[in-house]
């Protein structure tokens, strides 16, 4: 239809975060979530996107949760990870849950997902962390296939990760495949929560 796409960034907290401008580069539009808008300021701290200014709500009825969702310069912790780029584009890397913990080594699941969506027999996939008494948490790659694919296996998924480059520490030890993802009803987001509950305990082999 002769229109750009881009990319917004909100929360039911502060709508707008960031957007992207008709004047943003094709590379900032396609991989950044845009510029703050005036008034909206943000801090990465910890690699935490945090978020100050006039959109930002000022707490929540319950005052323990206003105090720790703040931090003491009044900067509102919104729980996803990213950073800003040096014209001041923000991009968004992952979820602060979404980050598992493997021998004390910082993994992020959404590095991998965004992989395997590359791999021709993954629809879609969820990358989780699983209890592992070695480990504390092992890598588990939960994926739909496309209709017709064949089988796939840990090692073939392994094999892909590892030729596009991926830190060996973080290649999944475990892979299930799934007929569909468990998802909300509203913005369709996949309930990991619900694929924890599932494969806790399975079999890694």
């Amino acid at each position: 239809m002769g229109v750009q796409l881009t990319h917004g960034y909100g929360m039911t907290e502060a709508p707008m975060i960031t957007m992207g401008s008709p004047d943003d580069r094709p590379e900032d539009l396609a991989t950044t979530e845009g510029r703050p808008p005036a008034g909206m300021e943000i801090r990465i701290v910890d690699g935490e996107v945090r978020l100050r200014g006039e959109a930002v709500c000022r707490g929540y009825l319950d005052p323990g949760q206003t105090a720790a969702a703040f931090d003491s310069d009044g900067f509102l912790s919104t729980g996803d990870l990213g950073h800003l780029t040096g014209s001041g584009h923000l991009v968004l890397t992952g979820r602060r849950k979404d980050v598992i913990i493997r021998k004390g080594e910082n993994i992020s699941a959404r590095e991998i997902e965004d992989l395997l969506h590359e791999h021709p027999g993954v629809g879609e996939a969820a990358v989780i962390g699983l209890p592992d008494a070695e480990r504390g948490e092992r890598v588990c790659a939960v994926v739909e296939q496309p209709e017709g694919a064949r089988p796939l296996t840990l090692d073939e998924v392994a094999e892909h990760l590892r030729s596009a480059g991926l830190a060996v520490h973080k290649i999944p030890e475990q892979l299930e495949v799934v007929d569909a993802l468990p998802r909300n009803d509203t913005l369709r987001k996949v309930l990991k929560y619900k694929l924890r509950e599932r494969f806790t305990g399975a079999d890694t082999a």
